[in-house]
């Protein structure tokens, strides 16, 4: 016999840009204070918590052995609450969202938290181990911040092209033009200003104790589209993928609180949205970034929906070539749902936290527009995509 999961609540920190707001903050304690706030704001006992899930890209500093079980240590939350983390890249808390979601569906758990943490600004350098003693040449330090590192001989060399270049190669076999790119990430300033301006964010955004930073650090309400066709090409000297028509580096957490239909009861009101279905694929990890287009046909159809169904849409801006590739594979999409209060362009995207933050975003806003349907769908690195369908509680 299997029950429903719901999404009841969820946080997040801002999101702090690359060396920024919240680069003096280790991942471990980012990961605590989502937590704390997490169960303050929801006034319930953390000994009552099946399982803590949390997802972490990097996992190579101080988000090593098990961030999620480090976490609740240190929020000091009951030895008794168990933790796990998965590493599915930028779908890492999308992924402890949906594996948490399973735990409820068959009865293995009735309350779950989830959610995902990332510091990029405190990924470490790694250098490893020669192959014999006493080497006589130099050795590199590889930094863990963002894509491959330590890469196998055997792995194709045209899979382990950087993420910009992927995005590239997307943007030319897609045709999209800079000035679409440009576009669209003005359109995401605009719309994440709006948002945080008309209070969409207020809450459920807390902030980090000993830092001052208070809404998105990589928000730029002022740029412009003029702005942004100044910028020179990244990855390519004749290329269209840029600094501001990307997402940027970023540190932060999230986290969310599952549960059966017996929490309703617990916390004295109705959740917030079902999770009606899921999605996993794969793809070329050349062309990452159409990992969600399959992930979200499969969810829909696990949601026994279809695109028309859909009143809010949540996808991952990596790259601006990225998103609007994914769109034009989803011809049934009406571009205006997608990303209403902003994406990742201006919001950031901290790797393992951003599922976390696309699925509360997610709900806060079928709740804000009364939709009834939504998806939340991520690309992700190596060449896969996620995707999950909420349906509004009734």
């Amino acid at each position: 016999m299997t029950t429903s999961a719901f999404l009841y609540d969820g946080v997040r920190t801002p999101f702090g840009r690359y060396g920024g707001g919240l680069a003096a903050i280790r991942p471990d304690d980012l990961g605590a204070h989502v937590l704390r706030a997490l169960a303050d704001r929801n006034d319930f006992d953390p000994a009552g918590i099946d399982e803590v899930i949390f997802g972490a890209a990097n996992q190579a500093g101080e988000d090593n052995r098990n961030v999620a079980r480090m976490a609740t240590l240190l929020a000091e939350w009951p030895t008794s609450v168990p933790g796990s983390t998965v590493n599915r890249l930028c779908g890492s808390s999308l992924d402890a969202a949906m594996l948490g979601s399973r735990l409820i569906e068959t009865g293995d758990a009735t309350k779950v938290v989830v959610g995902g943490v990332e510091s990029m600004s405190r990924a470490p350098w790694v250098l490893p181990k020669p192959g014999k003693g006493f080497p006589a040449g130099n050795e590199t330090l590889h930094s863990t911040t963002l894509g491959w590192r330590l890469v196998n001989p055997a792995m194709p060399a045209q899979w382990t092209v950087s993420l910009g270049e992927s995005t590239e190669i997307l943007a030319r076999r897609y045709g999209i033009e800079r000035d679409a790119q440009d576009e669209f990430a003005f359109r995401s300033h605009q719309l994440a200003a709006k948002a945080w301006d008309n209070g969409f964010y207020d809450d459920h955004v807390v902030t980090v104790p000993g830092t001052k930073l208070l809404r998105d650090e990589s928000l730029r309400p002022d740029t412009s589209v003029e702005i942004l066709a100044g910028l020179k090409p990244s990855f390519r000297s004749d290329g269209t993928v840029t600094a501001g028509n990307s997402s940027p580096l970023n540190d932060g957490a999230s986290a969310l609180l599952l549960g059966d239909e017996t929490v309703a009861d617990s916390l004295g009101r109705a959740p917030l949205a079902r999770i009606a279905g899921r999605g996993a694929a794969g793809v070329d990890p050349d062309v990452f970034g159409i990992g969600p287009v399959a992930a979200a046909r499969i969810a829909l159809q696990r949601a026994e929906i279809g695109w028309s169904d859909l009143g809010v849409v949540e996808l991952n801006e990596a790259f601006a070539a990225q998103a609007l590739a994914c769109q034009s594979d989803w011809p049934d999409l009406d571009p205006a749902i997608v990303n209403v209060n902003g994406g990742a362009i201006a919001i950031g995207h901290p790797l393992g936290a951003s599922g976390g933050r696309l699925l509360i975003q997610l709900a806060r806003e079928m709740r804000r527009s009364g939709s009834r349907w939504g998806l939340a769908a991520l690309c992700i690195g190596v060449g896969q995509g996620l995707a999950v369908v909420l349906e509004a509680a009734q």
